[in-house]
C-alpha cells in the first residue's frame, strides 16, 4: 500500500496493519442506513475528485477536510481562489452552526447570563463546551477559521479540570478567542490576559505584591515561552520576574461581579521596573498600565513574529522554511499584528507550493472531524463522538500543561488501534449520536459491480481518483479484500462497511 511522501518505513508498515487490524475487528458491523438527513444549509452533492491532487492537499490543511462537493468547487476557483475566500471570511459562526449550537444551554448562558454557569453540572459544562467545538468544526463553512480556533484554543491552552475552568472555558472562548481569530494578535493577547479563565489557570488571580515569595510568575513565565517570544528567543529568569511584577493585582473578581476581570491596586508592585529584554523602562505608579505596556511591547516584538510565524508554519506545512517564516514574520510586523496578514505568505507561498511542505499524521481531533466531513455526517457532537475522540486521546481541553497537544507524529503514535477502531465504528454506525451518509454516494450506481463500489468509495473518502498511481495500490488491495469477504459469504452491506473502515484507517487518509 503505497505511502505519503516521506513517510517512514515503521509507517509503511503501519499501514498494513492497519488493513489486517480493522477487518479482524469488523465482524458483525454493517453500513447502516439512517434517514436522518442534513438541514438544508448543508448539500450533499457526491462528485468525482479532481485530477489536481493538490487541491485536497491544500483543503485538508486548511480546513478539516473537504465537505462533499468541496473539492470541486475549489478547483473550479482555484487553490489560491479559495484561500484567498477563506482569508476573507469575517464571519466566525454561520446558519449551518447556528441552529445546532445557540440551543445548548451553555451557548445561551455565556452570552445571555455568564454568571449561571456556575450552576451547572460539571459534565454537562464539559459535554458542551465540547460539542460547540465540534459542531462548528464539523459544520462551519468557514473552516480556515474553525482550523485557526483550535489552533489559538492550544496555543492559550486552559486545562478544564483544573479549579472552576469549565465554568470559564465558554467565556475565554467566546469573548477573548473567537472575536480574533484572523484578526489583530495583540487584541487576542490583551483579551486573553483579562481573561479569568486564564488568570485563574496560570495562577495570576493569586500575583500579590510583598515579600519575594508573594509574586506568582505561572503566568508571566507562560506568557513569555509559549504565548509570545517563545522559549529560545534569549529572555532570562530577570525578565520572568519583572514581567510578573507588572502584573501583580491582575485577578478575577467575585461577588456579583464573578466571572470578570478586576485589578487591585493594593495588589500591585507599584515600583519603578525595567524588563531587559524588551527594553522597556516603567516609572513607579503606572498601575494596571504596566501590564498593558508589557503585552503592547511583546505583542509587536520580532521574536513574537517569529515565534508564530514558526507554529503556524509547522500547522500548514508540516516543516518550518525559513523564508516563509521571515516573510510571515514581515507582514505580521508591518500589519499591526494582523493574523490574516500573517498567514496569507505562510498558505499562499508556502501551503500551495507541494515543494515546501512535509505529510502531516492526523492529531484525532482531525481524523475524527474529517471522517465526519467525508461522510456527510449527521451528528449531535455530544458523548457518542467525545467518548471516540477520548480514546484516541484528545478529549478537548483536557490536557493538562499549558503548551496545548502536540502536533508531531511521534505523539500519537500510540493512538493507532483506538484509530482503528474508531473507523470501525463510525463505518458500522455504532457511534452514538452520528449518523454517517458515506454509503449514500454508492446511490448513483444500483447494481454496480463489488470493484465499482470499492473505487467509488475509495474516490469518496481519499479524495482522489482511483485510477492515480497514488491510489492503485490501496484500491487493487481493498478489491482484493472485498472479492474474498464476498466469496466467503458475507452480505453486500457487510462488505461495504468493512471497505469504508479499511479506507478510514488507511496511511493514505490518516496522512495529510
Amino acid at each position: 500500500m503505497e505511502t505519503p511522501m516521506g513517510e517512514s518505513p515503521a509507517s509503511r508498515a503501519v499501514g498494513g496493519l492497519a488493513v489486517v487490524a480493522v477487518a479482524a475487528a469488523m465482524s458483525g458491523c454493517g453500513l447502516r442506513r439512517q434517514l436522518a438527513g442534513l438541514d438544508a444549509t448543508q448539500k450533499v452533492v457526491w462528485q468525482s475528485p479532481p485530477s489536481d491532487p493538490e487541491v485536497l492537499r491544500v483543503l485538508n490543511r486548511i480546513s478539516f477536510g473537504p465537505w462533499p462537493g468541496d473539492l470541486i468547487a475549489a478547483a473550479n476557483m482555484g487553490v489560491s481562489g479559495y484561500i484567498e475566500e477563506q482569508l476573507a471570511a469575517k464571519s466566525p459562526q454561520d446558519r449551518a452552526v447556528s441552529w445546532r449550537v445557540n440551543g445548548l444551554d451553555v451557548q445561551q448562558d455565556v452570552h445571555d447570563s455568564p454568571d449561571i454557569l456556575s450552576s451547572l453540572p460539571d459534565d454537562q459544562l464539559l459535554t458542551e463546551v465540547q460539542q460547540v467545538q465540534l459542531l462548528r468544526a464539523v459544520y462551519s463553512t468557514h473552516q480556515l477559521n474553525e482550523v485557526m480556533s483550535d489552533f489559538w484554543e492550544n496555543h492559550f491552552n486552559i486545562y478544564a479540570l483544573k479549579n472552576a475552568a469549565r465554568q470559564r472555558i465558554p467565556i475565554e472562548m467566546e469573548t477573548a478567542i473567537r472575536p480574533h481569530l484572523l484578526g489583530s494578535f495583540e487584541e487576542m493577547l490583551i483579551a486573553v490576559a483579562h481573561s479569568p479563565a486564564m488568570l485563574a489557570y496560570l495562577d495570576n488571580n493569586h500575583n500579590e505584591a510583598g515579600n519575594m515569595d508573594r509574586v506568582n510568575e505561572n503566568y508571566a513565565r507562560e506568557l513569555l515561552e509559549l504565548h509570545t517570544l517563545g522559549v529560545h528567543s534569549g529572555y532570562t529568569q530577570i525578565d520572568i520576574h519583572q514581567v510578573a511584577r507588572c502584573l501583580t493585582g491582575w485577578t478575577v473578581a467575585g461577588g456579583f461581579r464573578q466571572w470578570q476581570f478586576e485589578f487591585k491596586p493594593s495588589w500591585h508592585d507599584d515600583g519603578s521596573k525595567f524588563i531587559p529584554f524588551l527594553d522597556l523602562h516603567l516609572s513607579p505608579g503606572g498601575g494596571v498600565r504596566d501590564g498593558e505596556a508589557v503585552l503592547h511591547r511583546l505583542a509587536r516584538h520580532p521574536a513574537t513574529a517569529q515565534h508564530l510565524a514558526e507554529e503556524l508554519c509547522m500547522k500548514f506545512m508540516g516543516v518550518v522554511q525559513p523564508e516563509v517564516v521571515n516573510a510571515a514574520s514581515r507582514a505580521y510586523l508591518r500589519s499591526n499584528t494582523s493574523i490574516s496578514e500573517m498567514l496569507r505568505p505562510i498558505l499562499l507561498d508556502g501551503l500551495a507550493r507541494k515543494e515546501r511542505c512535509r505529510p502531516i499524521f492526523k492529531r484525532p481531533l482531525d481524523l475524527l472531524v474529517s471522517s465526519l466531513r467525508v461522510g456527510a455526517a449527521d451528528t449531535d457532537g455530544a458523548t457518542g463522538v467525545q467518548n471516540q475522540l477520548n480514546t484516541m486521546g484528545q478529549p478537548l481541553f483536557q490536557w493538562p500543561m499549558p503548551d496545548g497537544y502536540p502536533e508531531s507524529a511521534a505523539a500519537w503514535k500510540t493512538t493507532l488501534l483506538p484509530r482503528w477502531n474508531f473507523a470501525s465504528a463510525l463505518a458500522g454506525g455504532e457511534v452514538d449520536g452520528t449518523t454517517w451518509k458515506l454509503d449514500d454516494c454508492l446511490k448513483a450506481l444500483p447494481g454496480a459491480g463489488m470493484h465499482d463500489v470499492v473505487d467509488h468509495l475509495a474516490e469518496a473518502v481519499c479524495g482522489h481518483p482511483s485510477a492515480s498511481p497514488s491510489m492503485k495500490p490501496l484500491v487493487m488491495t481493498l478489491r482484493d479484500h472485498a472479492d474474498s469477504a464476498s466469496r466467503s459469504g458475507l452480505s453486500h452491506e457487510h462488505v461495504v462497511s468493512e471497505v469504508a473502515a479499511l479506507l478510514i484507517a488507511s496511511p493514505m487518509y490518516q496522512w495529510k
